[in-house]
């Protein structure tokens, strides 16, 4: 089911033992497009006062309660490797991290997770290590190789009110993320287009993006303002299959869903 992310903020987090604490953002991948981390501030329980939960630790989720089970204990969350969402997340600090919890890391592999289309084992336990996924030597040589900062993590916060420019000026501002809640990826970002067509919100999907520019706060698409105008309203109330197909089909544009489900 797809949801948005902005209404998911406030959802609280479960350890087995007590609440960890409420949602408060996310970080998705930005080559990839799905969200790596819940950003949980945890209150005044523990230091630092913001931790990331990965979907991977997800054991249950309750999206009408706004309620999310994680397979870890309190203790786990507070003795665990520092990676705090106010400074950039490094690919050290995410090895470190999935080494800790123990769950296989969601870059090693040709699915979305790794090995896997999904976060969790679907009707299973989330946290473990599929066998054999271990990174290959040329992925750790690449991992090497990086900055200490360059992970491709976004915060959806942050994204929120960069300008969306088509093919021929601009459209509007980033108001909001669309997320699928089985893989966890980002399928569209939703789109305010108050200052040029007043009171419409329509929907970009990742693949129709050109170029982002995360200096300049611009995301470019290749689609063309009139094309856009013409093509079906945003309404949260209606966000379904049919829908969906009728906005692809305007746009001439293949489908997700006819994609391989691990892929990325």
């Amino acid at each position: 089911m797809l949801r948005s992310v902005n209404e998911l903020r406030g959802l609280s987090i479960h350890a087995t033992d007590d609440e960890i604490g409420r949602v408060d953002e996310f970080f998705f991948d930005d080559q990839h497009w799905s969200i790596r981390y819940m950003v949980v501030n945890t209150g005044s329980w523990m230091l630092p006062a913001t931790v990331l939960i990965s979907p991977r630790s997800i054991r249950v989720v309750d999206w009408d309660g706004r309620r999310v089970e994680v397979n870890l204990t309190r203790q786990q969350v507070q003795v665990a490797p520092s990676t705090e969402a106010d400074r950039p997340v490094s690919r050290q600090m995410e090895h470190a991290h999935a080494a800790y919890y123990g769950y296989d890391p969601y870059w090693n592999g040709p699915g979305l997770w790794g090995g896997m289309g999904y976060p969790y084992a679907i009707g299973g336990v989330s946290g473990y290590i599929p066998a054999g996924m271990t990174p290959t030597e040329r992925e750790l040589d690449v991992e090497r190789d990086l900055p200490k900062a360059d992970t491709h993590l976004r915060s959806t916060r942050e994204v929120i009110g960069y300008h969306i420019r088509a093919s021929d000026g601009t459209i509007g501002h980033v108001n909001d993320f669309v997320m699928d809640d089985a893989t966890w990826a980002v399928r569209y970002l939703v789109v305010g287009t108050h200052n040029w067509w007043p009171g419409k919100q329509v929907l970009v999907a990742p693949a129709w993006i050109k170029a982002v520019s995360w200096a300049d706060r611009t995301v470019d698409v290749d689609l063309s303002r009139e094309t856009i105008k013409a093509g079906p309203e945003y309404d949260p109330l209606r966000l379904n299959r049919s829908y969906e197909e009728l906005l692809y089909t305007h746009y001439q544009r293949s489908t997700y869903w006819d994609d391989a489900p691990t892929k990325r």
